[in-house]
């Protein structure tokens, strides 16, 4: 036992002077490091920023270091900023990262936050030490304030301890505001009228439309009577407003990330607060700052709708918010979503046009390409003609949306319109088919990418679906888009492998020499793959069937000399011999070809 002990306290001591070592070696290395920064000797001050790295240091001893030498502090910050050296600057980056790490496990962990709380019950010098370090903690300390406030009102004995937490509780100040907000949600009337008043108290427009809901819902009389008085401290003008209209504003200020809401920023991710009903306390889930305003901005819609189930505008905000957060490079959504929440799509092409048509006119607005281009998609799935056209005010946000900076959100928009084939006409409807003959013609590097992307596989797509829009519109004879517009693009997609056999389907219904002249020109290219001809041909009896001969002699030379050649594939020759008959050309071609093939 005696070597065993001896043996914990050899290492003890070893593992101590390695730690005091590592922690002097630290220190040795800030202090140069700022040194040979602020003489401007940016070489050596490399070599000890490097240093700092390799070590691993810890980060709440590298914050402590920084706390210690302020003003050193205070040029690596600015050299981070101004970076006069651009190797020192991208070190000093990493080496403030660490700090600001430090700070975060600093102010976040449990064991120092439980300390504090149970400190608010020590002396008033204690108390205002602890309200310090905990408002430091922010939304951190709320949870362990909550359930000491809760064992503290289960013993009469401890009234002194619930008095001290009760005040300390505003003391935490807007970072509060979030996980009492979820609070509210506990059946706790005594910790429910706790938080009531302390959110009066923290007086910050965040906590507004909670405060109303529990005017608008709850039973008891005193929780009512304590919301009203703490909204009387923050804004008495608010007690007019009804709760959805005060949520569905505050969704709108996280939609377009209001700095006042804004998490902290020491962390790489944010926090969203729940309250669990069965274990009575609160949990919080972490989501990527990329897409935080845009999940609260969600989570605040849904409460308007709790509020008010017919407040449709917070739908359109929601289906805006969540195609704003889909955008966002992450690897996946949060996980309270579950493994089977449906995307943004599925709910947009549930909802009706009218909220569609609102999350766009804001995406138009906002001039938000990711937003616009995954509600317009939604409306090409779902609506006719005239939720397509529908009216907001003076405008019409699909119509809108034909004029869009991105080009993927014109295409969409066009072709959404093309493939409900309006009937009746409108002032954008040239604009319409520019849009889809522009389409036509993309290729993988026309144009800038936009905030959209743009691929190879993205330009073949809406080529053919710009395509497969106009040949609907051209066999229903639609009378609205005039697709004459495009025959420049279509008769040079005729030599576009990805799209000429559709080409050649739509030039067939204008009524137009040039468009019979290049269906023809593909069907006699030898140079194209025989069932591309084939089609091509069968294209052009269509044409001459529905606009008569427009072709040049030669041109009927040409197929004339393909229908008499034995060497002609068979099946190519059948669909020229149609083609030359659609044409129904004066009797003597017929007789040449007649007697050419005549053995008497």
């Amino acid at each position: 036992m005696l070597r065993a002990k001896t043996a914990i306290a050899i290492l003890a001591i070893v593992y101590l002077g390695f730690s005091t070592c590592c922690a002097q070696n630290l220190e040795e290395d800030w202090n140069d490091f700022l040194h040979y920064i602020k003489i401007g000797r940016f070489d050596m001050a490399k070599g000890y920023a490097n240093a700092i790295l390799k070590s691993n240091p810890d980060p709440v001893k590298l914050l402590e270091l920084s706390r210690e030498n302020q003003q050193g502090y205070q040029i690596l910050v600015r050299v981070n900023e101004v970076a006069p050296d651009v190797e020192l600057a991208d070190l000093s980056g990493k080496v403030l990262a660490i700090i600001e790490q430090g700070r975060f496990i600093e102010r976040t962990e449990p064991r120092i936050i439980a300390e504090e709380v149970r400190r608010l019950s020590t002396t008033d010098r204690g108390w205002l030490i602890a309200v310090k370090r905990l408002r430091n903690a922010g939304e951190y300390a709320i949870p362990f304030m909550l359930d000491a406030m809760v064992d503290a009102m289960s013993d009469p004995s401890r009234k002194e301890e619930l008095s001290d937490l009760v005040r300390a509780l505003p003391e935490i100040g807007r970072d509060a505001i979030r996980p009492l907000a979820a609070a509210l949600q506990t059946n706790n009337v005594a910790l429910k009228a706790q938080i009531i008043s302390a959110l009066g108290k923290i007086s910050y427009p965040q906590a507004l439309p909670y405060l109303k809901y529990v005017i608008e819902n709850e039973a008891s009389a005193e929780l009512r009577a304590m919301a009203q008085q703490s909204i009387r401290q923050i804004n008495p003008a608010m007690l007019q407003a009804p709760a959805a209209r005060l949520f569905y504003e505050l969704s709108e200020n996280y939609y377009y990330h209001a700095e006042s809401l804004a998490p902290a920023h020491d962390a790489d991710f944010a926090n969203i607060w729940f309250w669990d009903s069965d274990a009575g306390e609160l949990y919080r889930e972490e989501v990527d700052r990329d897409y935080f305003n845009e999940l609260m901005s969600m989570q605040t819609c849904e409460w308007a709708l709790r509020a008010d189930p017919g407040f449709g505008s917070a739908i359109g905000l929601w289906l805006a918010a969540f195609f704003k957060a889909e955008s966002a490079d992450v690897e996946k959504m949060p996980d309270y979503f579950g493994e089977r929440h449906a995307d943004a799509m599925v709910y947009a092409t549930t909802a009706g046009v009218e909220y569609l048509h609102q999350a766009l006119a804001r995406a138009v607005k906002d001039n938000n390409a990711h937003v616009a281009l995954g509600v317009i998609e939604a409306l090409a799935k779902t609506a006719g003609e005239k939720s397509l056209l529908y009216q907001m005010g003076p405008s019409q946000p699909l119509l809108d949306a034909l004029s869009f900076n991105d080009r993927m959100v014109r295409y969409s928009a066009a072709i959404a319109v093309g493939e409900a084939g309006p009937r009746q006409g409108f002032a954008e409807s040239k604009l319409v088919v520019a849009n889809l003959a522009e389409a036509l013609g993309q290729s993988p590097r026309g144009g800038s990418a936009g905030a959209n992307g743009w691929s190879e596989e993205i330009a073949e797509s809406y080529a053919v679906r710009a395509a497969e829009a106009m040949l609907s519109l051209a066999r229903s004879r639609n009378p609205v888009l005039d697709l004459s517009i495009a025959q420049p693009a279509l008769e040079s997609a005729v030599n576009d492998e990805r799209i000429q056999v559709l080409a050649g389907q739509i030039l067939a219904y204008l009524d137009s020499p040039g468009a019979q002249r290049a269906i023809a020109a593909m069907a006699l290219d030898a140079g194209n793959a025989m069932d591309v001809r084939i089609s091509a041909f069968n294209s052009l009896a269509d044409s001459a069937k529905l606009n008569a001969n427009m072709l040049p002699d030669e041109t009927i030379d040409e197929i004339y000399a393909l229908i008499s050649s034995d060497a002609t594939d068979p099946e190519l020759r059948s669909a020229a011999a149609a083609a030359y008959g659609a044409l129904n050309l004066p009797s003597r071609k017929v007789k040449d070809l007649i007697l050419d093939q005549a053995k008497s």
